[in-house]
């Protein structure tokens, strides 16, 4: 196959050639930026799910679509070693600039409120060269979103800027990736100004994505923020979707898959898009003509495992401490052996009821084999040491988002397939 004209398109929140298996989030992301537009009441949407599963092209997709209704726009990654106020802040300048709002003294007013909320991060006293400066004309306007109480500033940066938004009948979203890495406080502080402008009717919404626990972090931060955000959690496609992104692509350079290869694909990837898009990029170059055979697949499956384990593993794996490292391998350890005690307790059901069992590919088990989350006590279990003793390697992994905390006394790796990897590299 001509490797030139490979459509697969496998990067970090780079969108592929065929976005299967979102229709349902995109649909429900128009009506929202309809219904706003009329005045409706709607809520703020947080995507979550696993670390290649398409979060960010998701996010991106919608920003789109925000983008072709007419509103303001604006993006940003959370960092946790960065508070709120500058990301945010550029990210509003961006979005009123594309709102294009017909009366520039009214814009410039929202654009000084925008550049003082900014610089009210810097230390008190602090000269005017020491300050961020977010590249705005407009001359900082005092009084307003300049407390210093991030809860207050938020609040009347969204109205302010709502407030502009409903002048042209459009609306403004704001689309935070990472969202799991916002500091505690500003999440609490975009909670409460989420909740105030839902109150106000104002068109302003967060469109977040994170991992699987973000729901926890918010809940922890605002009891209420269980009915202030629509959750839609992003996992790996179904089979249909998931041949759909191989096949459109592939029938646009007039190329197709048997249906034995579309089995061997799905086998291999598990549905996930980021592996769908790797392992066809490398069996498209490694296959010598159309239609693509299972056999190709096999043949390409060592050279896409190789790069997936460089690329997509092997580069978080780097990052962790030896200490972490072996808190990562018995954590593959423990997640293979309570699938395989989750697969024999399916099979004895399925024998003494008839029922089909869940198994391997249940909401609680990885295609893998391996359980999603295990229990703390079985990573310690594996180790031989004590519980609390092993505390400090799994808070570090946490924050380095290798592995989340869904539920008290339960952890599993964000990166799926991640288990089997370690067990490979052993």
């Amino acid at each position: 196959m001509d490797p030139v004209t490979n459509p697969y398109a496998p990067g970090a929140g780079q969108r592929p050639p065929e976005l299967a298996g979102r229709d349902e989030q995109l649909r429900t992301f128009d009506v929202v930026l309809e219904r706003i537009a009329r005045g409706r009441s709607e809520r703020s949407i947080v995507l979550t799910g696993l670390r290649g599963v398409g979060k960010t092209v998701l996010l991106n997709a919608l920003r789109g679509s925000a983008v072709r209704a007419g509103w303001g726009t604006g993006k940003f990654e959370a960092r946790p070693d960065q508070r709120l106020r500058r990301p945010l802040a550029a990210a509003a300048h961006q979005a009123v600039r594309e709102l294009g709002h017909p009366r520039g003294a009214e814009v410039d007013q929202v654009l000084g409120i925008i550049k003082s909320f900014s610089q009210r991060d810097a230390p008190t006293g602090a000269k005017l060269r020491d300050k961020w400066q977010p590249g705005i004309d407009a001359p900082a306007v005092t009084g307003r979103a300049d407390s210093g109480d991030i809860e207050i500033d938020l609040v009347e940066l969204f109205t302010d800027i709502g407030g502009l938004a409903a002048d042209v009948g459009k609306g403004i979203a704001f689309f935070v990736d990472e969202m799991q890495d916002v500091h505690p406080d500003d999440v609490s502080a975009l909670c409460a100004a989420c909740h105030e402008i839902s109150q106000s009717g104002l068109p302003v919404i967060v469109v977040g994505a994170g991992l699987p626990h973000l729901p926890a972090v918010l809940s922890a931060s605002k009891s209420y923020s269980e009915r202030l955000f629509r959750y839609s959690r992003i996992d790996r496609l179904p089979r249909d979707a998931a041949d759909r992104a191989l096949v459109g692509p592939a029938s646009e350079e007039d190329a197709e898959f048997t249906p034995e290869a579309l089995d061997e694909m799905y086998a291999v990837t598990a549905g996930y898009p980021y592996f769908i898009q790797a392992y066809g990029k490398v069996v498209w170059d490694v296959a010598p003509r159309s239609p693509i055979t299972a056999d190709d697949i096999r043949v390409a499956a060592p050279e896409a495992e190789s790069e997936l384990a460089v690329g997509f593993f092997g580069s978080r794996f780097e990052r962790a401490t030896p200490a972490e490292r072996e808190y990562l391998r018995a954590m593959a350890d423990a997640a293979l052996h309570a699938g395989a005690e989750a697969a024999d307790a399916d099979v004895a059901g399925a024998d003494a009821d008839g029922d089909v069992p869940a198994g391997p590919g249940s909401p609680a088990s990885d295609p893998a084999g391996e359980r999603e989350a295990v229990p703390t006590s079985a990573v310690a279990e594996v180790l031989g040491r004590k519980p609390q003793s092993l505390s400090p390697a799994r808070d570090a992994l946490i924050k380095k988002g290798l592995i989340y905390s869904g539920e008290r006394g339960r952890i599993a790796f964000t990166v799926p397939h991640f288990g089997r990897y370690l067990r490979t590299q052993a």
